[in-house]
């Protein structure tokens, strides 16, 4: 059974930084396109970031410059290091293989 898991979230001050992580069990992530979309309150889900099993990575053009997507092959894992936080940043992250498999999502909440 695939199963991703995101950690990581939590409340901070604008300016800071968060590193989001999502393990993978059940399956080898470097199989997949892994990203990371984002679902602000009353929002539809957005993408933020991808990275390709050849390397390849895209991020949204709001975060570009900010935020890094990164894979640990040991951890099987997939991370997110976002810097320069603002408020438009708040949401629920989540985690995707592929966009077949999905996980239940981290808290992010940017407040000063």
């Amino acid at each position: 059974q695939v199963q991703l898991v995101e950690s990581g979230g939590g409340l901070v001050q604008p300016g800071e930084s968060l590193r989001l992580s999502c393990i993978v069990t059940g399956t080898n992530a470097n199989f997949y396109t892994m990203a990371w979309y984002r679902q602000a309150p009353g929002k539809q889900r957005t993408f933020v970031a991808s990275k390709t099993n050849s390397g390849a990575t895209d991020y949204a053009d709001t975060v570009k410059g900010r935020f890094t997507i990164s894979r640990d092959v040991v951890k099987n894992s997939v991370d997110l290091q976002m810097n320069s936080l603002n408020v438009d940043d708040t949401g629920v992250y989540y985690c995707s293989a592929n966009s077949l498999f999905w996980g239940r999502g981290t808290q992010v909440t940017v407040s000063s």
